[in-house]
């Protein structure tokens, strides 16, 4: 079986959606001594522990390979969620949090929106790496592509294309890294994300900005049906305004129109 050309299929989607940053490949590992060569843990490369958000950046911006463990991170929501954080109850650590921070009047509350978020079992991995997918440096788990609202629409009109079913997501506001970094990789089905709190203050992901999440094994769908999605009718990105139509004026404009017997 050949092997998959991800620069070929970075460069496709890049190139296909005018995106502004890299598409990501997210691989979950046992430990750190799986990191590829040259991989930069913030805690050694920056001397700082950092959000999975600003990793997340790191990668798509900066273009770094970027590898997380415990040891890396600062952001305790983020680590509980990705089972870091060895608590003996992370759902209900992260609701107490929640309610603390107001985000819920009370834990039962709390609880609702946290068994519908994705979180790993504790210690069910020790380590996730980040990077630009185009390096083609691991078969992904999960791949995170941002892009504004349109961007996203033809990646979803892609996925559709194969499946035929609409796509999912759950929207909470917070701890939105678990949405579409875990949400693919756990239902083996892409997500759609709106960025949380986290993301805009520390990874200075953008207002205009949403995130399309998908498992690995499903990049080559995507891009049939970027390829095929809406093709007889010119469906792409950017969208295309229609233009066959005759504008009309206010009247100052026909009267001198008239005037000079150009109308």
């Amino acid at each position: 079986m050949a092997e998959t050309n991800f620069k070929e299929i970075s460069d496709f989607i890049s190139n296909e959606l005018r995106l502004k940053t890299f598409p990501v490949a997210v691989r979950f590992l046992k430990d750190a001594s799986e990191f590829p060569k040259k991989t930069r843990q913030p805690s050694v490369a920056m001397q700082k522990r950092v959000t999975i958000c600003q990793a997340v950046t790191l990668a798509r911006v900066y273009g770094w390979t970027v590898g997380l463990t415990r040891e890396d991170l600062i952001c305790v929501p983020a680590m509980i969620a990705f089972g870091f954080s060895g608590a003996d109850d992370p759902p209900a650590s992260l609701a107490r949090l929640l309610c603390e921070v107001n985000f819920h009047d009370d834990e039962i509350q709390a609880r609702k929106g946290i068994d519908s978020m994705n979180i790993l079992d504790n210690d069910r991995f020790g380590a996730v790496v980040l990077a630009p997918l185009s390096k083609g440096l691991y078969e992904p788990d999960t791949v995170a592509i941002y892009g504004n609202p349109a961007q996203i629409m033809r990646m979803v009109q892609a996925r559709v294309y194969q499946s035929g079913e609409r796509l999912h997501g759950t929207f909470g506001g917070k701890v939105e890294c678990s949405e579409y970094l875990i949400g693919p990789f756990t239902s083996q089905a892409p997500r759609i994300a709106i960025p949380g709190m986290g993301d805009r203050i520390f990874s200075m992901t953008q207002d205009d900005e949403m995130v399309f999440g998908l498992p690995g094994k499903d990049l080559a769908g995507l891009i049939k049906g970027l390829r095929e999605a809406g093709n007889r009718i010119g469906a792409r990105y950017p969208v295309t305004f229609y233009q066959n139509f005759q504008p009309d004026f206010p009247k100052p404009y026909k009267i001198m129109g008239d005037e000079l017997g150009i109308l």
